[in-house]
C-alpha cells in the first residue's frame, strides 16, 4: 500500500514554533509538535524550523521524501518593524522638471517613525536622467558612503514606464546591494504611497534574504524535495523566490494563517473568525468564502500592501478580571502571563483550599483592581478561561479544558464578593470580556454586510473556548470552536493555496485589458507551482477608481477529499435547509453537478416581490455559497455562451449610476468561478468565455445570477 503523502505547516511565533503534518488527501491532522523559537541561535529562526520539522517527522514516523508540501509562516518581518531592526535604505529619485520636484519630496520619508524616538534610516539621492550611468553611479556611491545597505529606485509614472527604474537598478548592480523598484512592488498610481511601500519592503530585505537562504539550505539539507512556500498576509502562500522579492507580503501573516486554516478546514462560507490567545483576540471576516482584505497600515501610514483586515481586542483566555464597588468593571488588558501568575482553574483542588480574594496591580501604573486569589497553594489569577470552564463553556477534549469543579471553586470567592452564585459570577466575567469583542464583531458584520441569519462565529487559538461560545450565546449567532483550534495557524499554513494579486489602474478598461490582468495573475501562481488545471481567478473592476484587480489562487497539487466521507442527498438537503432557516420540505433542488447541488426556496414579502434565496452545497455537505436572491439556470459548456448572453441582457440594471451587469457565478466541475466583480456586460461575458474555453462541450454548467440593485 502506498503511504499517503503529507503537507507540513510551520508557524514561527514570538515564543514557540508550531509544526503540524496533514494528510495530503484527507486533510486529517496526523501530528503536531511545539519547540521554542530559536531567535538567538546562530542560524536564527531557521534552526527552530528544522528542529520542528525533524521532531514532527519522527513523531509520525515519516521520511522527508513523504513531504509533498512545506510552508512556514513567520513574524520576523513584523517584528523587524516593531523593533526598528531594519536596514539603512538608499532611495534614488528619478526625474527632471516637475518630476524632480515630486521625487525630491520623497526625502521626507526619513521622518517616518519606526519606534518612539527612532526615525526611519533613509538617505536620498537624485538623478535627473536614469540613462546616464555616471550620474547613477555617483548617486549610488553617495548613498553607500552614507551607510545604505539596500537601494530603492523610484520615478513618477513608473507603473506605465518602468524603464527608468530598471536602468537605475542595472547601473547600480555592480555594487552588490539588495535592490528594488517602486513598480516591482505595486502597479498602482500614487508616487508617494508606492515609494513608501517599496522603501519599507527594501528595509527588511537583507534580514529576510538571510533567513530565506538559511531556511532553504536547512530544509534541502534535511532531505525535503518539496518546494518551500511562505505564508502571505492575505491568507495565501508564495514561493520562496517571490518572498525574496517582496518580503513585505509576510507582514501581518500571523493572523492570516489562522483564518486560512478556518477557511480550508472549517469551510466557512460567511462569518467571523476569532483567534484567541492568552492576551488578545484577532477578529477577521470571511464573506462568500473569501477572506476580507484591505490596504494595510504600516508605520502609521496606509500602504499598497493588501493584507487581512484583522482587528485586535485585548481580551484572551488569560485576561484577568477587574472588580470595583462589588461588580466586574472590566476584563484585561493584563493577562496572567504578564502578571506572572498561574491560572486558578489549572490548580489542584487542594491548592485552592482557604482561598480568599485580593486585588493587585499587575504592572507599575496599572489600576490596583485586578483580582487574584490567595490560597494554600499560593497566588492565582482569575481569568476568562476560569470563568468559561466554571460555566461549562469549554467542550470535552478542548485545549483549555480543566476540571469544572476546580474552576468553580476558584470563582467562589469572586461570587461572594459580587453577591451572586458561581454561575452568575462566571457569566459576569465572560460578558464583560466578550462585550469588548462583540463591539468589534458587530462593526465588522456591518462593514462587510454579512447576512446575520447565516453568519457563523468560528473560534481558533488556544483560548477559543473563553470567548467564542459565550459570544455566540449572547448574540444569538451560530458559533463553534474549530477542530484542533490550538494549532489552527500551522494548519492554515499547511493547507493554504498559492495566491497572487495583480492590480492595475486602467481608465475605461476594455475586455482585452481586463483579460490581460487576469492572465497575468494566473501565470504568476502557475509560475510559483500551482497546478494550472485548478487555478481560480477572481476579477474585480471598480469603475469609480478605474482599478482592475485579479486575485488568482491554486493548489500546488490536486487534493481530492476522501470519497468515503462524502455526504448523501439527505445530508446536503439538511445543510441547505439549516442555512436557509426553513423546513427541508420547503427546499427544492434547482440544479446540480457532480461537485455541487443548488438549493432554493421562496420567501414571500408583504407589498414586495417574492425573494428566492439560494444555497450551493458541495459534495462534502458544506454550504459554499449563499445568496439572498438569485436566478439559477443549468446548461452545458457548448450552450453556455448563448445562455449567459441572454441572462446578462435580461438581468442588467440601468440607472443614474450607469450600467450594472448582474453578479454571475458559474459552477464548473469542482470550481465556483466568481465573476461578480465585473459590472460591464462585455468584459463579464469575455471572462465567462475564458472560463469555458478548455472544457468539453457536453460538460454541465450552472449559472447563478444575482440582479444588482
Amino acid at each position: 500500500m502506498t503511504t499517503p503523502r503529507i503537507r507540513v505547516g510551520i508557524d514561527v511565533g514570538g515564543t514557540f514554533t508550531d509544526a503540524v503534518a496533514v494528510d495530503a488527501t484527507t486533510l486529517e491532522l496526523l501530528g503536531q509538535v511545539k519547540v521554542p523559537t530559536s531567535h538567538h541561535h546562530p542560524d536564527g529562526v531557521a534552526h527552530g524550523i528544522v528542529e520542528a520539522l525533524d521532531r514532527l517527522l519522527g513523531e509520525i514516523d515519516r521520511d522527508p521524501s513523504d513531504v509533498a508540501f512545506l510552508a512556514h509562516g513567520t513574524t520576523q518581518a513584523t517584528n523587524a518593524l516593531l523593533e526598528g531592526d531594519v536596514a539603512t535604505t538608499g532611495l534614488i529619485g528619478i526625474g527632471s522638471g516637475a518630476g524632480a520636484f515630486l521625487t525630491r519630496r520623497l526625502a521626507a520619508l526619513a521622518k517616518l517613525e519606526l519606534t518612539p524616538g527612532k526615525k526611519f534610516p533613509l538617505h536620498y539621492a537624485h538623478v535627473a536622467d536614469a540613462g546616464d550611468p555616471a550620474a547613477v553611479t555617483g548617486a549610488v556611491d553617495t548613498l553607500v558612503a552614507a551607510g545604505a545597505e539596500v537601494l530603492v529606485a523610484t520615478e513618477p509614472f513608473s507603473v506605465d514606464r518602468p524603464e527608468g527604474e530598471r536602468a537605475v537598478l542595472e547601473a547600480a548592480g555592480p555594487h552588490g546591494l539588495p535592490m528594488t523598484a517602486g513598480h516591482e512592488i505595486t502597479s498602482l498610481y500614487g508616487l508617494h504611497k508606492r515609494t513608501r511601500t517599496a522603501v519599507v519592503n527594501a528595509a527588511i530585505l537583507p534580514r529576510m534574504l538571510a533567513t530565506a537562504d538559511l531556511v532553504d539550505r536547512s530544509i534541502t539539507g534535511a532531505g525535503v524535495t518539496a518546494p518551500l512556500m511562505v505564508m502571505r498576509c492575505d491568507g495565501g502562500v508564495m514561493s520562496l523566490d517571490e518572498m525574496r522579492r517582496r518580503p513585505l507580503l509576510t507582514i501581518l501573516s500571523g493572523p492570516a494563517a489562522g483564518v486560512a486554516g478556518a477557511l480550508m478546514q472549517e469551510r466557512i462560507s460567511e462569518g467571523v473568525f476569532l483567534e484567541t490567545g492568552g492576551t488578545s483576540t484577532d477578529i477577521s471576516v470571511v464573506r462568500r468564502g473569501k477572506v476580507a482584505v484591505r490596504h494595510a497600515t504600516v508605520l502609521g501610514r496606509t500602504s499598497y500592501l493588501n493584507a487581512l483586515d484583522v482587528r485586535t481586542v485585548g481580551v484572551g483566555g488569560g485576561s484577568m478580571v477587574r472588580v470595583a464597588d462589588g461588580r466586574v468593571v472590566g476584563v484585561g488588558p493584563r493577562s496572567a502571563h504578564i502578571a506572572g501568575l498561574p491560572y486558578a482553574c489549572y490548580a489542584e483542588a487542594e491548592e485552592l483550599r482557604d482561598a480568599v480574594l485580593a486585588t493587585v496591580r499587575p504592572l507599575p501604573g496599572d489600576p490596583d483592581d485586578y483580582v487574584v486569589i490567595d490560597a494554600a497553594g499560593g497566588r492565582y489569577a482569575l481569568t476568562m478561561t476560569c470563568a468559561a470552564n466554571a460555566l461549562g463553556r469549554v467542550p470535552e477534549g478542548d485545549f483549555a479544558r480543566c476540571d469544572r469543579e476546580v474552576a468553580r471553586a476558584a470563582l467562589a470567592p469572586l461570587a461572594a464578593r459580587l453577591g451572586t452564585d458561581v454561575d452568575g459570577a462566571a457569566a459576569h466575567v465572560l460578558t464583560a470580556g466578550t462585550d469588548q469583542v462583540r463591539t468589534v464583531v458587530d462593526a465588522m458584520v456591518d462593514d462587510y454586510r454579512l447576512d446575520r441569519d447565516t453568519a457563523v462565529l468560528v473560534g481558533g487559538g488556544g483560548g477559543a473556548a473563553s470567548v467564542t461560545p459565550h459570544l455566540a450565546a449572547v448574540t444569538g449567532l451560530e458559533g463553534r470552536i474549530a477542530r484542533n483550534s490550538e494549532v489552527i495557524s500551522p494548519i492554515g499554513v499547511a493547507l493554504a493555496l498559492v495566491r497572487e494579486e495583480v492590480e492595475r489602474i486602467i481608465p475605461g478598461a476594455g475586455q482585452e485589458q481586463i483579460l490581460a490582468v487576469r492572465a497575468e495573475a494566473e501565470a504568476a501562481v502557475v509560475a510559483q507551482g500551482a497546478d494550472p488545471a485548478g487555478v481560480e481567478v477572481e476579477v474585480t473592476v471598480d469603475p469609480q477608481t478605474s482599478k482592475v484587480r485579479a486575485v488568482a489562487t491554486g493548489a500546488t497539487e490536486l487534493r481530492t477529499q476522501d470519497r468515503s466521507h462524502r455526504s448523501d442527498d439527505a445530508e446536503r438537503l439538511r445543510a441547505a435547509a439549516a442555512s436557509l432557516k426553513t423546513d427541508p420540505a420547503a427546499v427544492e433542488v434547482l440544479a446540480g453537478t457532480p461537485a455541487h447541488t443548488v438549493y432554493g426556496t421562496s420567501v414571500r414579502r408583504r407589498l414586495r416581490a417574492t425573494r428566492r434565496p439560494v444555497r450551493v452545497v458541495d459534495a462534502d455537505g458544506v454550504v459554499r455559497l449563499h445568496l439572498v436572491d438569485a436566478h439559477v439556470e443549468a446548461t452545458t459548456v457548448a450552450d453556455a455562451p448563448g445562455v449567459l448572453a441572454r441572462l446578462v441582457r435580461e438581468k442588467t440594471a440601468y440607472g443614474d449610476g450607469g450600467v450594472r451587469a448582474p453578479a454571475v457565478r458559474l459552477l464548473l466541475g469542482s470550481r465556483i468561478a466568481d465573476l461578480s466583480g465585473v459590472l460591464d456586460p462585455e468584459p463579464l461575458l469575455a471572462l465567462a468565455r475564458g472560463e469555458l474555453r478548455s472544457r468539453g462541450g457536453t460538460e454541465p454548467v450552472i449559472a447563478v445570477v444575482e440582479v444588482r440593485s
